[in-house]
């Protein structure tokens, strides 16, 4: 035993079997030997953290919380307790208690390292800058070691970032934090790189870029070395902050001799050179021209030092690099913008180009490189550039089909180059409807033959061919947007579901197919195509509008409601993971991170997307749930507050995530993205004020009657309608706004960003039709506060306002009669915009119910009092209250709404599962090819998800047809 160096603390081998029920998420066994543990030993402090652990794990959070305090008020000392109590803290989502433990865990081990560093991470995870500069402090007087000195200094740059006043930053945080660097370098204390970043950063953000420059280029700079060229970039970056254009062209011709295939430095060396002959810059007479050796100040030298680059790549035995021909081409570029008649030096454009795809035209990133340069060429030359491009490509004999096949991988590469830049030059877009079938043909039997040369290749690996798949899926849907033949679309989904068949990784045929079901109106495919694309991390937030968009609006709630938990377990695990971040950051040293970190936590906290899908989660469980108020209180849902940050708003979504060669004029253009931008915020502010109202009525239906307290009156209800009044006269105000936008209704590519639901939410009635339901609930609060006896006028206005709803409800159900699926001359035509208008039809009806309990919580007791009143007086006069008999009238007339709503259903399922989709003709089909089962696999789907829309509809107008009747007063 003595020769054991290490003996085990008792305790731990009492609690290891409880830390392994844990981990093993067996926490009902963790909570029981937690409890056996206390019997035997009643201040073993950590088995009860431990337990709370447990009760925490399985939904017993008060009890957990209870037990948690009752350790933490005995300021507990272990590191078993004090990591047990952070642990179940951080699971609660309360970093601010660690704070707490551990700042009493100093006062009582004041000398302790690992209990200082755990307060200054605890600070950390809650943004407490000016304590964590202290306890950083407080540190490094304990362990004299540089990474605790730094500490305090970052927190100290933190304080500068996140001051709202940016004068106290630049006059107090940042000057400090300079001087305290300062002394460690006069001191020769800088040890590590992490230290000199972080002084880099400081002197930068003071604006101090010479002293900046300096640093870099002395003794201190040459322990930047984590990065390649990190000192050159910087420099370059400084160079060009001071406009010392002599130095930034210099050091740009330097590195581009060691490197001429570096990219980022023939930007810098171009724009060098046009501010020196803006500036008429010449050389001094002797001496060097600037600290970096030669400057190229004149056109003539930057052309010849280009083909100097050029013909040492000609000259190599080796693959040549891209880099210089591109070079090239951007100087043309840049000399044409400029006006600058010495672009002819350089050469044609079109030959240039030709040679370039001579010699790169197999590498994938040919039509990449040469994409941003087909400005150069002039519309006539368009043609030649592409059949002078097609004489470059080696192709096999011509087959029976009357094309002719690359014979190896390389040469297909080339011939999709040319496919790909004759697409982007607008020659596919300006074939007539025949032209664009045969070309779809011949992309098509390309595909096919190249899937030959995939077929050893892994299940994960794209296919060869797969773009000729994608390019002719586009010119089907540019035939179905031009000529509307819906048999195009058919065959597009076929094409790419065969595609996925070959490659079933490929995301952008995901994407496409994603888009097309969308357009259809079925949502029901598009779930299980989002989950196989596996998004990552900020991919939720940046392409999940794809999903969230459609989710709701064609009536699959309970998908919706998953694919909104899918984009808000990101949101919120991105709060708890970037404190994670930045600690680590800390602890490695990487300070120019943690800004980085913060920024990204703020851009997603400030995302649009982020706001919509809260706000449309909590609309679609208010719509679809049966109790309103206690719900309401689970999603701790408040009308005074407006927790979206309209004025900083960040539109985070990608919009060019689809691959396109569209031409110039067909892409999307940033007028495009500020109008969808203005139009998702309108739409959203009217959602939020909709939820807003919402929670107002359910709030007030479960408050007590107030009528009869003066006090309150004054306090209480004036207030509370005065929040009602506010958010009725501002969903007034957004609803005017919005039908102004939908008189300028832009049309955005079919590739851009998808269309809010704002137009036809508008032109169906039902924005106006909820907010005349929300406008009723002012008249109602009236009639609380006046009574039933003297307020016929009030009682009538409050009638015609339950008749005008029904009018209201009557036509939004009229705009969604007719067939959502029909055959016609034996071709399949879809109207999903019927099929939104049921689901507007049915979110209305929904808050006409919440407005009508919200009323009869408030008629019950008047009635009561009255039938009181008119005992005491004995009043023979049976009749009812006018509003009364208008509530009744309400409820039998919603009853007849949803009847004939669900019968428009039932009419709609029996019609859709009659249809036999089997006897369709789909044109340019043998009726038997694979082709073919691959597009009826696609029509069986959207019929699919149709039915399940429908069936959804329904079971929630059928539930709702069930609060009605339970409506009486």
């Amino acid at each position: 035993m003595a020769a054991r160096g290490h003996v085990q603390d008792p305790n731990d081998r009492r609690l290891r079997p409880i830390y392994d029920y844990l981990d093993n998420g067996n926490n009902k066994m963790a909570i029981q030997q937690a409890d056996k543990l206390l019997k035997k030993h009643k201040d073993l402090h950590c088995a009860k953290v431990l337990k709370a652990i447990g009760l925490q794990r399985t939904g017993k959070q008060d009890e957990a919380f209870t037990l948690a305090q009752e350790v933490a008020t005995l300021e507990p000392t272990d590191d078993n307790s004090l990591q047990a109590l952070t642990i179940l803290y951080r699971e609660m989502h309360r970093p601010e208690l660690v704070t707490k433990l551990y700042e009493a865990a100093v006062k009582k081990v004041p000398l302790s390292e690992e209990y200082h560093s755990h307060l200054f991470m605890a600070y950390a995870r809650v943004g407490e800058y000016k304590k964590m500069q202290q306890a950083g402090m407080a540190l490094y007087k304990i362990v004299p070691k540089n990474p605790y000195y730094f500490w305090s200094v970052m927190s100290l740059v933190m304080q500068a970032i996140s001051a709202q006043d940016e004068k106290l930053a630049q006059t107090m945080f940042l000057p400090l934090a300079e001087r305290m660097v300062e002394k460690m370098v006069k001191e020769e204390k800088i040890e590590a790189e992490a230290e000199v970043q972080l002084y880099f950063m400081i002197l930068e953000r003071l604006g101090k870029c010479v002293e900046a420059l300096e640093v870099i280029r002395g003794p201190l700079g040459e322990k930047l070395t984590s990065e390649l060229q990190s000192r050159e970039n910087k420099c370059m970056m400084l160079y060009q902050r001071l406009q010392r254009w002599p130095e930034c062209n210099a050091l740009a011709h330097k590195l581009l001799l060691k490197n001429p295939d570096d990219w980022q430095f023939y930007p810098s060396y171009f724009e060098s050179l046009f501010h020196l002959m803006d500036q008429s810059w010449s050389p001094p007479q002797e001496g060097e021209h600037c600290s970096e050796g030669a400057v190229h100040h004149t056109v003539a030298e930057v052309v010849r030092f280009v083909e100097e680059r050029i013909k040492g790549e000609d000259g190599k035995d080796s693959r040549s690099l891209r880099g210089p021909y591109l070079a090239r081409l951007e100087l043309i570029h840049r000399l044409r913008e400029r006006g600058c008649p010495e672009e002819s030096l350089l050469g044609e454009p079109l030959e240039l180009m030709v040679q370039f795809f001579g010699k790169f035209g197999d590498k994938p990133c040919c039509i990449t490189d040469l994409k941003i340069y087909l400005h150069l060429l002039a519309p006539e030359q368009h043609v030649q550039f592409i059949n002078r491009l097609s004489e470059a490509v080696p192709l096999g004999e011509q087959g029976e089909e009357g094309f002719a096949f690359p014979e190896d991988t390389k040469a297909l590469q080339r011939h999709l180059c040319v496919c790909q830049l004759s697409r982007a030059l607008g020659l596919h877009h300006s074939l007539d409807v025949d032209g664009k079938l045969r070309l779809i043909t011949e992309l098509k039997a390309h595909y096919r033959h190249g899937l030959k040369f995939g077929k050893n290749s892994l299940k994960t690996e794209l296919q060869f061919s797969d773009m000729y798949c994608l390019m002719a899926a586009h010119v089907f849907i540019d035939l179905w947007t031009e000529t509307g033949d819906e048999n195009m679309v058919w065959q597009g989904l076929g094409l790419l579901q065969e595609g996925l068949s070959h490659s079933s990784s490929n995301a952008q045929f995901k994407l496409l197919l994603l888009l097309l079901y969308c357009h259809l109106g079925a949502f029901e495919p598009v779930v299980d195509l989002y989950s196989s694309l596996d998004a990552k991390h900020v991919q939720h937030d940046t392409i999940g509008f794809l999903l969230t968009r459609y989710a709701e609006s064609l009536g699959q709630f309970a998908a919706a409601s998953q694919s909104c938990n899918f984009s808000l377990r990101f949101f919120h695990s991105n709060q708890k993971d970037t404190s994670e971040y930045i600690i680590q950051a800390y602890k490695y040293g990487a300070f120019e991170k943690i800004p980085e970190f913060i920024a990204l936590r703020n851009r997603l906290n400030q995302s649009l997307h982020f706001a919509q899908v809260r706000t449309e989660r909590m609309l679609l469980d208010l719509v679809t749930i049966e109790t309103c108020g206690e719900s309401v209180k689970a999603m701790s849902l408040s009308a005074e507050e407006d927790d979206i940050p309209w004025d900083n708003m960040r539109d985070n979504r990608d919009l060019t995530v689809f691959t396109s060669w569209d031409p110039k004029e067909r892409q999307i253009t940033d007028e495009h993205r500020r109008r969808s931008l203005e139009e998702e915020s309108v739409w959203l502010r009217i959602r939020s004020l909709t939820l807003r109202l919402l929670a107002y009525l359910a709030g007030m239906g479960h408050a007590p009657s107030q009528q009869n307290s003066e006090t309150t009156n004054e306090n209480g209800v004036g207030d509370k309608s005065s929040i009602l009044s506010s958010l009725l006269a501002q969903l007034h105000q957004t609803l005017q706004t919005a039908a102004q936008m939908a008189e300028k209704s832009i049309q955005y590519p079919f590739l851009g960003p998808p269309s809010t639901r704002l137009a036809p939410a508008l032109s169906s009635g039902s924005c106006q039709c909820q907010a005349a339901a929300l406008q009723l609930s002012v008249h109602l609060q009236e009639l609380e506060t006046v009574g039933l006896d003297e307020s016929s006028e009030l009682q009538t206005q409050i009638c015609n306002g339950f008749k005008s709803l029904v009018v209201q409800l009557q036509e939004i159900l009229n705009k969604c009669k007719g067939d959502v699926l029909e055959m016609k001359e034996s071709k399949l035509k879809t109207r999903p915009s019927l099929l939104e208008n049921l689901i507007f039809f049915v979110e209305t009806v929904c808050i006409v119910l919440w407005m009508a309990s919200y009323c009869a919580k408030i008629l019950r007791p008047l009635k009561t009092s009255l039938q009181k009143k008119k005992k005491k007086k004995k009043d023979a006069n049976t009749a009812l209250p006018v509003v009364v008999c208008g509530f009744q009238e309400l409820s039998g007339s919603l009853q007849d709404l949803l009847t004939q709503a669900l019968e428009h259903i039932k009419g709609q399922e029996t019609g859709m599962t009659a249809l036999k989709l089997a006897s369709l003709s789909l044109e340019g089909y043998t009726q038997v090819s694979e082709e073919a089962s691959f597009a009826k696999a696609a029509m069986d789907k959207v019929q699919s998800s149709y039915l399940r829309s429908l069936q959804e509809a329904g079971d929630l107008l059928k539930k709702r047809a069930e609060t009605i009747k339970n409506l009486k007063i």
